[in-house]
């Protein structure tokens, strides 16, 4: 679907009080010709209000330059838009954007809840070329809240919204608007606006520094949900960025278990663990897919016999399809949103801790990961030779152990960062060096042994596994050789001065 990020800054402006002089504003700019038009919308939520209260809108909007159904979404900087034609139905939402909120309604109806009237002037900020730099809108504003029988509101609003212009843009005309008597919005939605006081309210994160730990997990959450229509869609960068999310969450859960309700956050656990499984064999296929495709083309063409290429991504394609279809059913089912509901039960009650506490516990788990790597023999390097490594099965799976312990730790120290940002920041970034030694080993065994894997399956097939065979070894000398940079990054993980802050 097509979307756009939307950035703008609302301002209250009195029903009498004159539109500001806004044409020399921004320097080289000016004013175009005004259009005005009458834009009728009826916005849609569930009966609890539950994309109300995740700072989500839908609409059915007709009148102005783009009538259709709209879902705006907080980003990181403004708010995502997706739009969709208007069609026949006035009153059913359309199917791709129930999709696309399915992961915040979780099955729950959508009905309309409240009705906009805006009688708007639009001006447009043109640059000397005519580019458009900005819209901004003159907005009377009549709303109702559905099903009450209550009088409507009624204000006037000022939108600045960017086009093709930047943030100084922005700023220039939101000084000129605020000289000239406009007062910045304290509600910048229209339906925020009109629900008032039945907007849900967010839960407090809590006092002290358990509040630290309840925010980070609330991101992580918000995280999960927001990435799930991409997941949905196929984009890999979604699979990956809510699996690391699942894995952050996860891992705070168990290191902060102490502190939390270990009857509700066990049970938890295991079902994040479930998403993450079925999210694991569609990324691993991704990740594998460029991995191996790339190392096919750096190969000399005299060592890839036959269309190794196509070969590769029609086994890796075959193995990822019925991962792919069982992750896209269990993601409109009842159990990912029954999940989505535990973990908002877990994150909006508020950790209770005090930071000396929390601080043992990301010291703790830093200790665990530090025994564990020391299990995995971490200053034993294999010879600077092309000698093919013999596998060590047993060290293998102690370093991939420690990698993942090493992470847990991480996100102890990332959640806990505000309490100490400097000597946080530096451990986080000394353990994730750490991590990518650690990983590009593992990463090197898997791709090796699965190399090796598709070597028979090539054979079988009638086809040779020499190319195969020819990267596998590849993959088992990089494994080898990236471990000649683990002592100094141990060493430098280790160190007092970025660790001393948990001692506190």
């Amino acid at each position: 679907m097509p979307s756009h990020l939307e950035v703008e800054s609302t301002f209250d402006l009195g029903a009498d009080t004159a539109l500001p002089e806004l044409g020399a504003a921004v320097p080289d700019a000016r004013l175009g010709e005004p259009a005005t038009h009458t834009l009728k919308a009826v916005y849609y939520d569930t009966a609890d209000l539950r994309l109300a209260a995740r700072r989500v809108t839908l609409r059915r909007r007709t009148g102005g330059t783009d009538a259709g159904w709209h879902a705006k979404r907080p980003a990181e900087r403004g708010r995502r838009e997706i739009q969709v034609p208007l069609g026949r139905s006035t009153g059913v939402v359309p199917a791709a954007l129930r999709a696309e909120l399915a992961a915040i309604t979780r099955g729950r109806a959508l009905q309309p809840i409240a009705r906009v009237r805006t009688e708007r002037t639009e001006y447009p900020v043109l640059a000397p070329d005519g580019t458009v730099l900005a819209l901004v809108a003159d907005d009377r504003v009549t709303s109702e809240v559905l099903g009450e029988d209550l009088l409507s509101q009624q204000w006037r609003e000022v939108e600045v919204e960017l086009v093709e212009g930047d943030d100084e843009v922005l700023v220039a005309l939101a000084g000129a608007l605020e000289a000239g008597g406009a007062t910045p919005a304290v509600v910048g939605s229209k339906l925020a606006r009109t629900l008032g006081e039945r907007l849900p309210a967010v839960p407090a994160p809590g006092r002290g520094a358990g509040a630290l730990i309840t925010a980070y997990l609330r991101a992580q959450r918000d995280a999960i949900v927001a990435n799930e229509p991409g997941v949905r869609s196929g984009d890999p960068d979604a699979v990956h960025d809510m699996r690391v999310a699942i894995r952050r969450l996860r891992s705070t859960l168990r290191t902060f278990r102490p502190v939390l309700d270990d009857a509700a956050s066990e049970p938890l656990r295991a079902e994040l663990k479930w998403l993450a499984n079925l999210l694991g064999p569609v990324r691993d296929s991704d990740v594998m897919t460029t991995r191996l495709t790339e190392a096919v083309g750096e190969l000399p063409a005299e060592l890839i016999l036959g269309p190794v290429d196509e070969q590769l991504a029609g086994y890796l394609a075959a193995d990822a399809g019925p991962a792919r279809k069982q992750l896209d059913r269990e993601l409109a089912g009842g159990r990912f949103f029954a999940l989505l509901d535990a973990v908002d039960e877990q994150v909006d009650t508020p950790v209770r801790a005090g930071a000396r506490k929390l601080r043992r516990l990301a010291a703790a788990a830093l200790d665990r990961a530090d025994r564990e790597l020391a299990e995995g023999d971490p200053d034993r390097v294999p010879p600077a030779t092309r000698r093919l490594p013999t596998p060590e099965p047993e060290r293998e799976a102690r370093l991939h152990h420690a990698r993942r312990l090493y992470k847990r730790a991480r996100y102890a120290a990332e959640a806990l960062a505000p309490l100490d940002p400097k000597p946080a920041r530096k451990l986080v970034r000394r353990l994730t060096a750490l991590q990518d030694v650690l990983g590009t080993h593992q990463d090197s065994v898997v791709t090796g042994e699965l190399l090796l894997r598709l070597a028979a399956r090539a054979e079988r097939d009638g086809a040779s596994g020499f190319t195969y065979g020819v990267l596998a070894v590849e993959q088992r000398l990089a494994g080898a050789a990236v471990l000649h940079g683990l002592p100094a990054a141990a060493r430098r993980a280790a160190a007092g001065k970025v660790r001393d802050w948990l001692a506190d």
